[in-house]
């Protein structure tokens, strides 16, 4: 028996559904109404759905409606006075009644972000169903059998689940993703350059309790033992997406930096070009990858590296250092390499010639970072501490050493610890006459834009791609994700909210269409002059009122 109810979204709203009980499945969603976001919104929906349920080959559910009266329409006057009226002039019997609102949706929310998705040129894969996840995706992140819901309340006639999860499938065989990529690209040189991109990793778990050939349990950011994928992503100094990959969940992630950065030049034939990543991926093998490809780079060096780098400053100079210092050297490939003699007082100057077996290292003191790495250093020593007098149970903690089976401190790791305190590094193939020291410092600290794309893609967005199962429905999903992400980092550069603020300050803009006599009207809503700044900003279809 079908029957009508009402669910709490994400986002706050009310949601309409017609569903029946399906043996041994439970409930089974017929038709999404639409979503509520006050009373009154609620009392249109429900008397839709119940409208819904008394059509034609539903059964009649005693719903406490009280429907209007028939009446008869009135004999129309006649030319002259007459006693009676001439019959055969009546019309049939209808129901009279007031205007109703028939629904509300969020037409200009959807309007706007499909004008943004058309500006970055992502109308060439021309699959509407695909940009229709896209945007959902956006403002409303849920499952594939929930997004009719999120599309109706937006005020779009959303595809069947078939169409969907069909469309998943299209953007896998028909390589969407590519064209996404090619169309980011071409944005991102048009809006400024793609000479310096960042790269980052992440990991994203499944709720599965078995491995395949893709979800494997690996190291996780999160801590967590679930299978899990690991996910690439390359932007440009602004944090626009440029490009994703997909690896298995024990991939170490030194080895998917390479595999992406390369298919991203060669994919658009780029000869010149520089990537910034962490520390995390600093390896001799993949510096040397990157070098042969003729890539530039950019990474963070280890802190433990700094003795070896520095050791000509600090058998000159000791220990004293002065906040903002740069020190501009070499760092070798191997630790069978040194190039870098001490018997010099002068740092040396990096060549590709003269130093085959090094790379350019730059190294920054700043007071502020001393003061920060030096409460770690004391918080870390009194944690050892704790461990030794076993006051705290054992793990593997750093400067405990054991010794004729007891621990103790090992002081002489802390002192060398507190010898490096403030210093950050950084190693390059760029040489100094190309970029100097302060700008490959600077490019490295533009890696918080790509840090932020990936907060936003696994919280705004909800990238964790639980629902999906199979290698082509994740990489269809993460398809999604990528250009979900791209529209709505274009969306908060236009307008300078945060995309889950831009979401809350439009989606509550419902158009409302009214049914008048035997026709409908659509109506928009009010703005304010705050609603108009937003809509003009993002240059949405449509929004000229």
């Amino acid at each position: 028996m079908a029957f009508i109810r009402q669910v709490r979204t994400a986002s706050g709203a009310t949601a309409v559904q017609i569903a029946e009980y399906v043996p041994g499945r439970g409930q089974r969603i017929i038709e999404h109404v639409g979503s509520a976001h006050t009373p009154a919104e609620l009392g249109v929906l429900l008397e839709r759905a119940r409208g819904l349920l008394a059509g034609p080959g539903q059964q009649m559910l005693d719903l406490e409606v009280e429907a209007s009266p028939p009446v008869a329409d009135l004999v129309p006057p006649p030319e002259e006075p007459v006693l009676v009226a001439e019959p055969g002039v009546q019309q049939s019997a209808g129901r009279d009644g007031p205007d109703r609102v028939v629904a509300t949706g969020s037409q200009l929310l959807f309007d706007a972000l499909a004008g943004v998705y058309a500006d970055l040129g992502f109308d060439q894969v021309a699959d509407a169903t695909f940009r229709d996840l896209v945007i959902a995706r956006i403002v409303e992140p849920t499952s594939i059998m929930d997004n009719g819901r999120v599309l109706t309340d937006l005020g779009q006639a959303p595809a069947s689940e078939k169409t969907m999860r069909r469309t998943l499938a299209r953007a896998t065989a028909g390589k969407y993703r590519d064209r996404i990529a090619a169309a980011c690209f071409e944005h991102a040189v048009t809006a400024g350059d793609v000479s310096l991109c960042l790269y980052d990793v992440t990991t994203l778990y499944f709720e599965a309790d078995n491995e395949d050939g893709l979800r494997k349990v690996g190291y996780s950011k999160e801590r967590r033992i679930d299978p899990q994928i690991v996910v690439g992503l390359l932007v440009d100094r602004h944090g626009f997406p440029l490009e994703i990959g997909c690896f298995e969940g024990d991939t170490a992630e030194t080895t998917t930096i390479v595999p992406i950065t390369e298919q991203f030049a060669q994919r658009h034939d780029l000869a010149d070009m520089a990537v910034v990543a962490d520390a995390g991926m600093l390896s001799a093998k993949n510096l040397t990858a990157l070098h042969e490809a003729n890539l530039r780079f950019i990474v963070g060096s280890r802190t433990t590296k700094a003795p070896i780098d520095l050791a000509s400053h600090f058998r000159w100079h000791g220990d004293a250092f002065t906040d903002g210092q740069v020190i501009d050297t070499i760092t070798p490939k191997n630790s069978r390499t040194t190039e870098n003699g001490q018997a010099k007082k002068a740092e040396p100057v990096w060549d590709r010639r003269r130093h085959p077996g090094s790379w350019r290292a730059v190294w920054a003191y700043s007071a502020k970072r001393a003061v920060r790495d030096t409460r770690t250093l004391t918080i870390q020593e009194n944690r050892a501490k704790d461990v030794i007098a076993g006051d705290k149970k054992a793990k593997t903690t750093r400067f405990v050493k054991n010794t004729n089976g007891g621990r103790t401190l090992d002081r002489a790791s802390l002192e060398r610890a507190r010898r490096l305190v403030g210093l950050k590094g950084y190693v390059t193939n760029i040489d100094a006459a190309t970029m100097p020291a302060a700008e490959v410092i600077a490019s490295y600290h533009d890696l918080w834009h790509v840090e932020r794309s990936f907060r936003m893609s696994k919280t705004d967005l909800r990238a964790r791609p639980m629902f999906h199962h199979t290698r082509d429905a994740i990489e269809a999903h993460l398809t999604i994700v990528f250009t979900a992400l791209a529209v709505s980092r274009e969306a908060q550069n236009r307008t300078g909210l945060a995309i889950r603020n831009l979401v809350r300050q439009l989606r509550p803009l419902r158009s409302a269409t009214i049914a008048i006599n035997d026709a409908t009207q659509t109506f928009p809503p009010t703005l304010s002059d705050r609603h108009r700044e937003i809509l003009l900003a993002l240059k949405g279809p449509g929004v000229t009122h």
